[in-house]
C-alpha cells in the first residue's frame, strides 16, 4: 500500500489552488505533501500568485495568471525506487505557497486603545476612539512572506488585521497632534485625517510587503473625561449666547444666577439670613438692570425709559430662565403700577 501511495505522489503533474478559503491570504499547497516531481505544471489562477520555496530558499514568485513548468531534483519513479527504504520520502523538499493578489476590500478596523492629544484651541487633553474600514493589496510577495507570514501553513486576513490595528494608534495620534484640529473639527475633517494617516502608514507597511489602497474613518467617540469637558464648554457657550440675546454680559448673568440661588437657600437660620440678604441684593441688581434704582442719590433725571422696553427686557430674562415666574410677575406688576 505504501509503495503505491508513494508512486501516486510521483505521478502528480498538475498543481493549483482550488477553492481557497475566503479569508485566506497565504496558504501552503499540501495535496501531495512536500514532494513535487520534476516537470510538474503549476497553474496560477486569476487574482492568485505563488511562491516557490526549494531547499529552504525562495526560488521564484509567480504573479501572472497562467501555467509554469517546475524543475526539481525529484525525478519521476527514480525517487520512489531509491527511497523505498526511507518510506518513499525525498530530501528534496519544496514549498508552494499560494497567495491572493486581488485588492482585499472593506476590512474593518478600530483603535485598540485611546488616542490622546492636546486640543489646540481649548488646551485640554482629548481621549479619542475611532473606527472605519480599509482596503489593501499584497505588493511585494517575497517580503510579505518573509516578514509577516513566516512560513505559516495558513495566514488569514484576520491575522493581518491584528498587524495593522497594532500600528494604527501612533500615526493617528501624530497626525492629530500636528494638524491643529480641535475636537469640534474632527468629524468635519475625517477625510483629510484619513488621508494623512494612510500616508503615514504607507511607509510602515511598504517594508512589510503590502500597501493600503484605501483608508476611511467612519466614526469617532470621546472618553468620559473629554465628554465632560466638551459638555461644560457647550453649556457655558449657550449661557453666553443667552446673555447676549437679552443685552447683558456673561459676568452679569453669572452674578444674577448666584444671587438667585442664594436667595432660595432655606437651610437653617444662617441660611435664611443669607437668603434674605441675597434676596435684597438680587432685587437691587434686577432693578439696576432695568434702570430703576430708587436708592440712588438725587441727580439729574435721565431720559425716561419706555415701559414697553422694560417689559420686553423683563420677558427676555424670564424666557432665558434667569428669573422665576413669581419674580417676573412681581416686577411686571411694579412696572405697570409705576406707569
Amino acid at each position: 500500500m505504501g509503495f503505491f501511495d508513494g508512486l501516486k505522489r510521483q505521478l502528480r503533474s498538475v498543481i493549483e489552488w482550488e477553492n481557497p478559503q475566503p479569508n485566506a491570504l497565504f496558504e501552503r499547497w499540501t495535496d501531495n505533501g512536500d514532494e513535487i516531481k520534476n516537470a510538474s505544471t503549476l497553474i496560477v489562477g486569476p487574482g492568485q500568485g505563488c511562491i516557490f520555496v526549494y531547499q529552504g530558499k525562495v526560488q521564484a514568485v509567480y504573479q501572472e495568471p497562467g501555467s509554469v513548468n517546475l524543475k526539481t531534483d525529484n525525478i519521476p519513479f527514480w525517487t520512489t525506487i531509491s527511497k523505498f527504504m526511507q518510506a518513499f520520502e525525498s530530501e528534496h523538499k519544496v514549498g508552494l505557497y499560494f497567495f491572493k493578489t486581488t485588492v482585499m476590500l472593506d476590512q474593518k478596523w478600530g483603535t485598540n486603545s485611546l488616542i490622546k492629544y492636546l486640543d489646540p484651541r481649548y488646551q485640554f487633553p482629548v481621549g479619542l476612539r475611532a473606527f472605519g474600514n480599509y482596503s489593501y493589496r499584497i505588493e511585494t510577495a517575497a517580503a510579505f512572506f518573509t516578514n509577516v507570514v513566516g512560513g505559516q501553513s495558513l495566514f488569514t486576513s484576520e491575522a493581518l488585521r491584528a498587524v495593522i490595528v497594532a500600528r494604527l494608534n501612533q500615526p493617528l495620534a501624530d497626525f492629530l497632534a500636528t494638524s491643529h484640529f480641535s475636537y469640534v473639527d474632527i468629524d468635519a475633517n475625517r477625510e483629510e485625517i484619513a488621508d494623512g494617516v494612510r500616508e503615514k502608514l504607507a511607509a510602515i507597511f511598504a517594508d512589510l510587503g503590502f500597501t493600503i489602497t484605501d483608508f476611511r474613518i467612519e466614526g469617532t467617540d470621546f472618553d468620559e473625561d473629554t465628554l465632560r469637558r466638551i459638555n461644560r464648554i457647550a453649556d457655558m457657550t449657550a449661557e453666553a449666547q443667552a446673555a447676549q440675546a437679552v443685552g447683558l454680559d456673561y459676568a452679569k448673568i453669572q452674578q444674577l444666577e448666584a444671587l438667585r440661588e442664594a436667595a432660595r437657600n432655606e437651610g437653617g437660620g444662617a441660611g435664611m439670613g443669607m437668603g434674605l440678604g441675597a434676596g435684597i441684593s438680587f432685587g437691587q441688581n434686577i432693578a439696576q438692570a432695568f434702570g430703576n434704582n430708587a436708592a440712588a442719590p438725587a441727580s439729574p433725571s435721565p431720559a425716561a425709559v419706555d415701559p414697553s422696553e422694560k417689559l420686553a427686557q423683563l420677558k427676555k430674562l424670564f424666557e432665558a430662565e434667569l428669573i422665576s415666574a413669581e419674580e417676573y410677575a412681581a416686577k411686571k406688576k411694579a412696572i405697570l403700577d409705576a406707569f
